[in-house]
């Protein structure tokens, strides 16, 4: 049996939780998440915790009831408390403005680069050069932090670029004559 799998999930008062055949729907104050079920994967609601097993010992089936099982926590966790990724802009003259739905960044380009953030996403902008994406999906939140690094990732001899807040970024030394 999994080891993550035999956790039971905690369900918090706010959140509501509907389980049909194949489909679990979360829904919190945050938003609402749904997930499809593997047929391998069994689950059962007592009281107020989800509780996860294979229905067969495969090893596959018992794999599924892990992965099951945790992302159905982050969801829980997404509906109630939300997830958010912090990045730096480090450079001169790089900055970032959250207009609405669209983040513009000013990245040493000749041009500004403009990226649309998908629904259920929210971009603020606390000051120039801090960017954070806050959502209820975990997915989807790691997802649009990364296309944003992606624009100018953090080179490795002046570190400048967009990195996360808690990356290191190992420098190397210039050339020696």
């Amino acid at each position: 049996m999994s080891r993550i799998a035999k956790k039971p999930i905690e369900i918090p008062a706010s959140v509501d939780i509907n389980l049909q055949e194949e489909t679990l729907t979360i829904k919190g104050p945050k938003g609402t998440l749904v997930e499809s079920i593997h047929a391998a994967v069994n689950i059962e609601k007592v009281e107020n915790n989800l509780i996860f097993s294979a229905k067969n010992k495969s090893k596959s089936a018992i794999s599924l009831s892990g992965t099951a099982r945790a992302k159905a926590a982050n969801m829980v966790q997404g509906v109630s408390s939300g997830f958010e990724k912090k990045l730096q802009l480090v450079g001169v003259g790089y900055r970032a403005q959250a207009k609405g739905n669209v983040l513009e960044l000013t990245l040493g380009f000749s041009h500004p680069v403009s990226h649309q953030v998908p629904d259920g996403i929210t971009v603020e902008t606390p000051s120039q050069t801090e960017v954070v994406v806050k959502g209820a999906d975990k997915q989807i939140v790691g997802q649009v932090a990364s296309e944003i690094r992606a624009y100018r990732p953090p080179e490795p001899y002046k570190g400048k670029g967009v990195r996360y807040a808690d990356e290191r970024i190992a420098l190397k030394d210039a050339k020696k004559k």
